[in-house]
């Protein structure tokens, strides 16, 4: 009898155990699914001697015309954002917008970086998300708000972080939330309204860009050495170039896309069709 109490007490420690360190596993959004930014090793501080990376995103070839969106399902939304446009391919000039340009290799690793306390925000207005195109920090809060009188749906689905999905009603709070693993790009959609589309870059830092209407982009504050630059766009894919930094001056990358390289998005992103008429 004495031998199966203990056996049970046995039993039961194993199991208490086994839960306390399944729960150090477990972030503010369920797995953490790798070790938090701070646990890497001393974080990086800098030296006064920086580099910026500067740059433009070309585009060749015929630019795609603007496509109407559809928003007809959603009386609000076709009243509030009457001459939506689609945001995929936005060219200005021989520009590229909303391209996400970051550093994905170089001095760089085996440093860790202060996550920033301030939030990045996702706002939806007139039924799209803005900006279309982010970048955060793992870890760092992302705060998602709403400016529309419409209920939306905020749905990421992302490869090597949790995928979850929210209802967000009209004038209800923000929504918080943070991604713990690097991942470049998550796709967000909402399933309110299928054309809603945005993407979001996670880094393990804070290098990274997105170009603007001009398709300019600046990564500031990089210590002095050769790194890898990438340049990702949603519908052209990405390219990378090497690039030297020097002590307190810019780097020159500037990146081009052709019309004829457009690419199906693969399985992994899981983009959704949008309701887009041309």
């Amino acid at each position: 009898m004495f031998s199966k109490c203990v056996t049970s007490w046995l039993a039961l420690i194993t199991i208490l155990a086994l839960s306390v360190s399944c729960s150090k596993d477990q972030g503010p959004e369920g797995p953490t699914a790798g070790p938090s930014p701070e646990a890497a090793g001393p974080t990086w501080t800098p030296t006064g001697n920086e580099g910026n990376i500067t740059g433009v995103v070309s585009f060749t070839g015929e630019a795609p015309k603007p496509r109407r969106i559809q928003m007809d399902s959603d009386p609000v939304c076709a009243q509030k954002n009457p001459n939506a446009t689609a945001e995929d391919v936005i060219v200005n000039d021989g520009k590229l917008q909303n391209v996400f340009v970051y550093v994905k290799g170089g001095p760089l690793e085996g440093k860790t970086f202060a996550v920033p306390e301030t939030e990045v925000v996702l706002d939806q207005v007139g039924c799209q998300y803005v900006p279309h195109v982010l970048g955060i920090m793992a870890r760092q809060k992302l705060k998602i708000i709403s400016s529309d009188p419409t209920s939306h749906n905020i749905h990421p689905t992302p490869k090597n972080n949790p995928e979850w999905n929210e209802t967000q009603p009209p004038g209800a709070g923000p929504i918080e939330r943070t991604f713990n693993r690097p991942e470049v790009m998550i796709p967000v959609k909402c399933n309110q309204h299928a054309w809603m589309k945005a993407y979001i870059g996670v880094l393990s830092h804070p290098f990274y860009a997105v170009t603007g209407k001009d398709g300019s982009y600046t990564i500031k504050g990089l210590p002095p050495g050769e790194y890898e630059v990438e340049a990702y766009h949603e519908k052209y894919g990405a390219k990378t170039m090497k690039v030297t930094v020097a002590e307190k001056a810019d780097a020159k990358a500037d990146f081009s896309f052709d019309a004829a390289a457009a690419f199906i998005p693969s399985k992994t992103l899981k983009v959704q069709p949008a309701l887009i008429l041309p």
